[in-house]
């Protein structure tokens, strides 16, 4: 795949911008109605670091993947998702998150964890 069909960086100036936030993967605009635009990116991140060379269309997967399960849910827990118009944006509420993050690491299941038995 050619670097050329991916999103490293994006640069919008949206009518009533109140804010730019550039994140590991994420670029978020927000705006005075309390609408944010949130553009999935290119970009790779590895503990904590972010790589020089992004994986083309990587953005879009993790974009489709979390408004999927967004959609799934929506009937058991409100969420902030209003709209997926793109491939790699979703439009949704402002909202003030919960601040949990979890990673695991060195797991074993399924077939990996029979053959490593």
């Amino acid at each position: 795949m050619n670097s050329q069909n991916s999103i490293y960086q994006t640069q919008f100036n949206f009518d009533q911008q109140i804010n730019f936030y550039k994140g590991k993967v994420r670029d978020v605009y927000t705006l005075q109605n309390g609408i944010m635009i949130v553009v999935a990116s290119d970009r790779i991140s590895a503990f904590d670091y972010v790589l020089p060379r992004p994986i083309p269309y990587k953005g879009q997967v993790l974009n489709q993947l979390a408004a999927y399960f967004l959609h799934a849910t929506k009937d058991i827990v409100p969420n902030w998702l209003i709209a997926t118009p793109d491939p790699n944006v979703s439009i949704g509420h402002v909202c003030t998150p919960y601040r949990i993050e979890m990673v695991i690491r060195g797991y074993l299941t399924g077939h990996a964890w029979r053959e490593y038995q």
